[in-house]
């Protein structure tokens, strides 16, 4: 009798399959060690489809936004907290630097935000944040200036929230923070007046959501609807 081929394993939640049998297909000349990398199929265990079930339950209403970053690393790193923190969608406006698609950057693995991201690509601030305020977001510029709001002291519980960042030398264009709805800063102790964008990123979403926790974070995430869709599209990807 022939003996049958041991269980396959599974890997950060992904069941692998193959088929046996007289119908299965012979090994592909690229295979390594016997290995099944060719024509492995994977397969969301339940537990995986719990896990995107689970996060897209904690996605808020809000949007961040990305005006002409040069450093296309920078930018994951910013894709690392709007995951971490549960915004779901990221614009990019592309008017003075060289675009660069977002889901190309860095390796696009299970480890990689950017796999778990929406991304939506602009020309320029005005379609951008234009397109936002119709949806009803109110846009926050974030500016090292000493006439904005205080983020610490600013009401930040609006349904809907965009953060904007800007380039990691000149920041936000004037145009762009000429059609924001506010303008935030982070105050700073220091003798250094600057901080990384990435930093500033976790900074300004981590005030976002302890002030939305404080006022029923319930309120600001998605809908029933909205949580399938994300949850469906997730275990897609």
């Amino acid at each position: 009798m022939r003996s049958q081929p041991a269980p396959l394993p599974t890997f950060e939640g992904v069941r692998l399959s193959y088929r046996t049998g007289p119908n299965r297909q012979a090994a592909p000349s690229h295979w390594i060690g016997g290995g099944l990398r060719a024509y492995a199929r994977a397969v969301p265990t339940p537990e995986r489809n719990q896990r995107y079930r689970d996060v897209a339950a904690r996605r808020q209403q809000g949007v961040v936004v990305l005006e002409d970053i040069h450093d296309p690393h920078n930018a994951e790193a910013v894709f690392r907290s709007c995951d971490a923190f549960g915004f779901q969608r990221v614009c990019l406006i592309f008017d003075e630097e060289e675009p660069f698609d977002p889901r190309r950057v860095g390796k696009l693995s299970s480890s990689s935000a950017n796999k778990w991201l929406d991304f939506e690509v602009y020309a320029s601030a005005r379609e951008c944040l234009g397109k936002l305020q119709a949806e009803g977001y109110e846009v926050a510029a974030t500016v090292a200036d000493g006439g904005a709001e205080e983020l610490y002291a600013a009401e930040l519980t609006a349904p809907r929230i965009a953060v904007m960042l800007g380039n990691e030398q000149r920041g936000l264009s004037p145009e762009a923070v000429a059609l924001t709805d506010r303008r935030l800063t982070i105050p700073m102790a220091g003798m250094v007046r600057s901080l990384n964008l990435s930093v500033t990123a976790a900074i300004v979403l981590f005030e976002v959501t302890r002030q939305r926790q404080r006022a029923g974070l319930e309120q600001y995430l998605l809908d029933a609807d909205e949580r399938e869709a994300l949850a469906k599209a997730l275990s897609e990807r």
